[in-house]
């Protein structure tokens, strides 16, 4: 039977889904027995009772993966044998492919088409390419004289804490898991408290696969318990963060406060969305706009909420991306023609319709959406939202909502969006579209951001690199330079007499 084709309301109604923890090779409870509710967005039903990790079960989460280390049982391993241990892991993850998009769409309120053809895909390809690649990396020989011979190697770093957001949960592990293990590393990994399953289910999978018991834990839990246990951990020797810059600048006082232990925080974002009079195809820079920002209900740190468009195609540009929302208005998740599902949580939706407030309030001009959907349902839904009249002081244009809100500004010359695209705290991702090849080679090198698109957005590959500028993060998830943040670089130096 297709996927398209199963009754996902049927599955979801059979699903139990399993909230003990993972340590050690084997699920359990939490030390203390204390659990949360797994509330599904789509309904506000409890779907699971999710194990409340506190600083007792990340000292044995932890210490599980020391041993691990320390003995050998993965990080001795050739990269030949841990490359085939990883492809088995995808090959795992793909077999479970409507079980884990089904987990996905019910703990995060995600259309199950996008769970079933990007995310879970997506994340056994990153399996897959980081054990591909983890025995075609080489070391170095450095040009010394011929009197000494000095080898740059790059060794695991031990205990790497993995702490993934509630967005992409499943995505963003695998992010953190393809390198920190293809590199030989053991992982603690902390899911959001607001989508742990899927996580939790990696964890057997990638036993069943043949990763030996301890490299790879799970222990969801709140931030302030969970998360922050593990980020203060002494026997933790980096930290792979990705979420809000607010608890970005947390995960490094916590690295001050301990053992000054590495930190590689992906954080916000407010991406810029530039289009200039010179683009030949207004009407597709619109629905590209719409379809990236009303992706996944708008919760993605690269959307580009800011679209900054040339006043003179401004009024065609509003014209059509007005004509897309409507596609958007949020549906059932669990229909496989969904375009756009459910916020994550009721404090997401107060916080979404706060900021659309706060854009009216400020003088912006509300052209589409900007209520509550669906609220029948008992789930948590947001119109697709559009303002026009925007300018670069409102917190609209400058603050991530996290929620389906596009904010239109106006420009009149190439420096005034160069300024007002790089007059942001953040510089995760930002889109230019003009047909102009010397404008694009410039306004792309002007952009302070990690990623600049060209006459398209959010197109992407494991092959290359993710991260941001200023404080939308450091260090990158994705391509070999992922390596960077979970090996350490030794020299040896040896004189040859």
């Amino acid at each position: 039977m297709s996927s398209a084709a199963r009754d996902w309301h049927a599955l979801a109604a059979g699903c139990r889904p399993d909230g003990r923890m993972f340590i050690g090779g084997r699920r359990g409870d939490s030390a203390a027995g204390e659990t949360f509710d797994c509330v599904s967005p789509i309904d506000g039903r409890t779907i699971a009772q999710v194990a409340r990790g506190q600083s007792a079960d990340i000292d044995a989460a932890v210490a599980s993966a020391r041993r691990a280390f320390d003995d050998g049982r993965w990080a001795h391993k050739p990269p030949a044998v841990r490359k085939k241990i990883l492809v088995r892991f995808a090959e795992k993850i793909l077999a479970a492919r409507d079980e884990l998009a089904l987990l996905e769409t019910l703990d995060m309120g995600k259309p199950i088409g996008d769970s079933l053809s990007v995310d879970v895909p997506s994340s056994a390809r990153c399996i897959a390419w980081y054990g591909e690649a983890i025995d075609k990396v080489y070391d170095e020989i450095a040009p010394t004289a011929r009197s000494a011979l000095a080898l740059i190697t790059r060794e695991p770093m031990g205990v790497v804490g993995a702490i993934v957001p509630w967005n992409y949960p499943l995505l963003m592990s695998a992010w953190k898991l393809g390198p920190a293990l293809a590199a030989g590393n053991s992982v603690v990994l902390k899911p959001s408290e607001k989508a742990s399953l899927t996580a939790l289910r990696l964890a057997e999978l990638a036993i069943e696969a043949g990763l030996p018991e301890g490299v790879f834990n799970v222990v969801p839990g709140y931030g302030f318990e969970a998360g922050e246990a593990l980020a203060l951990h002494m026997d933790v020797d980096a930290i792979g963060f990705t979420g809000s810059t607010r608890v970005g600048r947390k995960m490094l006082e916590y690295a001050g406060r301990s053992n000054l232990k590495r930190v590689y925080n992906e954080l916000g974002g407010k991406s810029a969305f530039v289009v200039f009079d010179d683009c030949n195809d207004i009407a597709r820079a619109a629905r590209t706009a719409a379809g990236s920002v009303f992706y996944n209900q708008g919760e993605s740190c690269n959307a580009p909420t800011r679209v900054m468009v040339h006043e003179s195609v401004a009024d065609e540009f509003i014209e059509v991306l007005k004509a897309q929302a409507p596609k958007y208005q949020p549906a059932d998740p669990l229909h496989p023609d969904t375009a756009m599902g459910a916020l994550v949580d009721d404090n997401q939706l107060r916080t979404v319709l706060g900021y659309i407030d706060t854009g009216r309030n400020e003088g912006a001009k509300l052209l589409f959406g900007g209520q509550q959907a669906r609220a029948e349902s008992g789930g948590f839904y947001v119109e697709p939202t559009v303002f026009e009249g925007v300018n670069n002081l409102m917190r609209i244009a400058r603050e991530e909502i996290f929620g389906p809100v596009i904010s239109v500004l106006r420009f009149s010359t190439e420096d005034e969006a160069i300024a007002i695209a790089n007059d942001s705290p953040y510089g995760l991702q930002a889109s230019v579209w003009s047909h102009q090849f010397d404008r694009v080679h410039r306004v792309s090198r002007a952009l302070r951001a990690g990623t600049v698109q060209v006459n398209q957005y959010d197109e992407d590959d494991i092959t290359v690199p993710f991260g941001g500028y200023k404080q939308s993060g450091n260090g990158r998830d994705k391509s070999l330079h992922a390596f960077d943040k979970y090996t350490e670089l030794k020299t040896t130096w040896m004189r040859i007499d």
